[in-house]
């Protein structure tokens, strides 16, 4: 009687303890209908697929940035997982497409609505990322404690190569734009490039100084990828549909001008804010965005100083 009393006793005690666990562990975010209905899953070539993401306005529809999802003989690799929460949709989304495991993450930068979904997939899923990436993800409170299990287990400096033939992986780092660890990914055999956020949309980019982004080496970051990868014909990037290298020669052209036009807005002593509602490309880049002006030239100037 007293033996059936004690283990009675130790299965409530245990039970309290999984429900008292359960209460601690941080909710994860839940994606919103409108992100949700907005997230598929696209055929880009071959075995490799890009589920959507979204740019971040309007922000009830923001799902993130754009997932790469590469079908390889090992299983799957995964670039870029969306915000936090947003780990079982992507699992959902791949399983409509093939039923292997996933057993790597590319995170091309540190930003929460390319990394924030690490958390969702097993620990023993291999991460990778540029060694400036990682230790930029280190400062990130969603990877402190227990969760520092879900930050990159391998680096790279300037490059990485994964995997042979056609499910070759290859990793570059060309310099800083949008952070100081920006990683460009290279399917070589379908001739597709991800782009990460260092081409996002077509309007001024985020510039995050906080993690050694730069406005003025930006152009040239571009130059050095436009001339190291040129036996690529479709562009995965940051927040927005599928686009081509003439585009992204485009974009370098793009910020070419526009820091051109901030730096001469900054030497006739006009305000950052001034010199964001001064600028005008609209003649030359006539299907450009213009409203992240004020951000990017208030980073530049920055910057400049």
């Amino acid at each position: 009687m007293k033996r059936a009393m004690l283990v009675a006793v130790l299965v409530a005690v245990g039970a309290l303890s999984m429900r008292l666990a359960a209460s601690q562990a941080p909710a994860q975010p839940t994606p919103s209908a409108a992100a949700l209905a907005a997230t598929q899953i696209e055929k880009v070539k071959d075995n490799l697929y890009m589920i959507t993401g979204s740019e971040p306005i309007p922000r009830e529809s923001f799902a993130g940035g754009n997932t790469g999802v590469f079908i390889t003989e090992e299983g799957v690799t995964v670039v870029d997982t969306k915000l936090a929460g947003w780990g079982q949709v992507l699992l959902d989304k791949i399983k409509t497409v093939t039923n292997k495991p996933v057993v790597r993450i590319i995170n091309t930068h540190t930003h929460g609505d390319h990394t924030g979904s690490n958390n969702m997939f097993p620990a023993t899923v291999d991460v990778v990322a540029h060694e400036s990436t990682k230790a930029n993800m280190e400062k990130m409170d969603a990877f402190k404690g227990d969760n520092a299990k879900f930050l990159p287990k391998k680096t790279f400096k300037d490059k990485m190569t994964i995997g042979a033939g056609k499910d070759r992986i290859d990793l570059y780092y060309f310099g800083r734009g949008h952070t100081n660890g920006d990683a460009w990914i290279v399917y070589p055999a379908l001739r597709v490039m991800q782009t990460g956020d260092m081409f996002a949309w077509k309007d001024a980019p985020t510039l995050d100084r906080a993690n050694g982004g730069s406005g003025i080496e930006y152009a040239a970051t571009v130059g050095k990828a436009l001339a190291a990868v040129q036996d690529v014909d479709t562009l995965i990037v940051g927040h927005s549909p599928l686009r081509r290298p003439a585009e992204l020669k485009e974009y370098q052209q793009f910020m070419t001008d526009f820091v051109s036009a901030v730096r001469q807005a900054k030497a006739a002593g006009k305000t950052a804010e001034d010199a964001a509602k001064s600028i005008d490309l609209s003649a030359k880049y006539k299907d450009y965005k213009n409203t992240r002006y004020q951000a990017a030239v208030t980073a530049i100037y920055d910057e400049l100083k």
